[in-house]
């Protein structure tokens, strides 16, 4: 039986553009569905900029062999998280990853092939920005598990807008579902007042998701707390309940469970 034979559903977090929050809105989305009682893995293929360990505080862990293959780190007691990343086989982190195409889809063909993840109710693949190599080495290894689909995160600016208008071609290329976009960072809620005040301009998500008859699965606002607890590695969700962007993560998490109970159905 393949490594990948104990998940049931795997998603693939996407974005044409970089520094929009797709290592945020995948940890995130982990954090929710564990808190609705699934265990969930997370695979970093963002082999230039892995960020996943640090967003868990697990940077200094090290990766082991089993007959399987790689042993992921585990979050916590529980193993309700566990992870996989370039990260935590980089012998300083500082070390940068300077390759060509090949090798980094060899790699990726690897985490795919030889990652022990066991059971897992959800797999979620934190991306690169773009559509190039690493993509198209993610969803080929990836087709014969039959991914639940991909969300597409952006921010509200045009520009992001537009990268990921390229995102939503990929996908039709490769024959990847859409389960919808996301909008990070849409506006910036004042601790003090609670006036939201939409620093990036406003909307560009939901508009692109109703223009490509996709579903548009929430905006998430700037949130302090949030920031902090990712560069904490601590679990926002469980901390801060009452925080701006709670409802709108939950909500998303709320989503792709139900997508995920249809296609099981």
């Amino acid at each position: 039986r393949s490594n990948l034979g104990g998940v049931r559903h795997i998603l693939l977090v996407l974005s044409g553009k970089g520094g929009v929050g797709k290592s945020t809105i995948s940890t995130e989305l982990a954090l929710s569905l564990r808190h609705s009682g699934k265990k969930v893995g997370i695979l970093d293929v963002d082999l230039c900029g892995p960020s996943i360990p640090r967003m868990f505080k697990v940077q200094d862990n090290d990766v082991h062999q089993c007959d399987a293959g790689w042993v992921p780190v585990f979050v916590d007691q529980e193993k309700s998280i566990s992870l996989m990343s370039i990260g935590f086989l980089l012998e300083k982190p500082d070390d940068a990853v300077v390759w060509r195409g090949p090798k980094k889809n060899a790699l990726i063909k690897q985490f795919v092939a030889d990652v022990a993840w066991g059971e897992l109710d959800f797999l979620i693949v934190d991306t690169p920005p773009g559509t190039s190599d690493e993509h198209i080495s993610t969803v080929e290894a990836l087709r014969p598990y039959k991914p639940l689909g991909a969300i597409l995160v952006t921010t509200p600016q045009a520009v992001s807008v537009g990268d990921v208008r390229r995102e939503l071609t990929f996908c039709k290329k490769t024959g990847l579902r859409v389960l919808g976009i996301v909008e990070n960072m849409s506006g910036f809620v004042c601790p003090h007042c609670s006036e939201c005040t939409n620093i990036f301009s406003k909307g560009g998500g939901e508009e692109l998701a109703k223009h490509a008859g996709v579903p548009f699965l929430g905006s998430v606002p700037l949130d302090p707390q949030l920031s902090q607890s990712l560069e904490e590695g601590r679990d926002f969700i469980q901390e801060f309940p009452k925080s701006s962007a709670f409802p709108a993560l939950t909500r998303i998490a709320q989503q792709i469970l139900d997508g995920a109970l249809q296609q099981s159905s």
